[in-house]
């Protein structure tokens, strides 16, 4: 297994929903991933401002700051953050409009939690 090399890959989820954000906590750490989550954009982004993550996971619809404002601030903090947006309504994900990160990668809900520790891996060995 090869968890020392994942172990100082260090994801951030925002995601609102407690029991999702249990299951994928659970998930990605199952995975070796070390995983900070936080239930609102507001927070996860003070977060970032304080450590650098390789890896943004977030919910698009959230109470303060939603996924897309998220998504955008931490790019603009960390060019080289990865964004992995999960949310049920992949189309307002895509909407060219939201200025959303263009590199990010969209999970639609529901999902397997091994298709959400697979893309995450494929998204950060790209």
């Amino acid at each position: 297994m090869n968890h020392q090399i994942q172990s100082s890959v260090k994801i951030l989820l925002a995601e609102d929903d407690n029991d999702m954000r249990r299951f994928l906590v659970k998930a990605l750490q199952n995975a070796g991933y070390a995983v900070i989550s936080f239930d609102n954009g507001l927070a996860a982004y003070n977060r970032l401002r304080e450590e650098p993550f390789e890896l943004l996971l977030t919910d698009i619809v959230m109470p303060e700051m939603d996924g897309i404002e998220l998504a955008r601030r931490a790019t603009e903090l960390d060019p080289d953050i990865k964004v992995m947006f999960i949310t049920g309504f992949a189309a307002v994900a895509l909407n060219p409009d939201n200025q959303a990160p263009r590199q990010a990668k969209i999970l639609s809900k529901p999902f397997h939690l091994r298709d959400l520790v697979n893309e995450v891996t494929r998204l950060l060995a790209a």
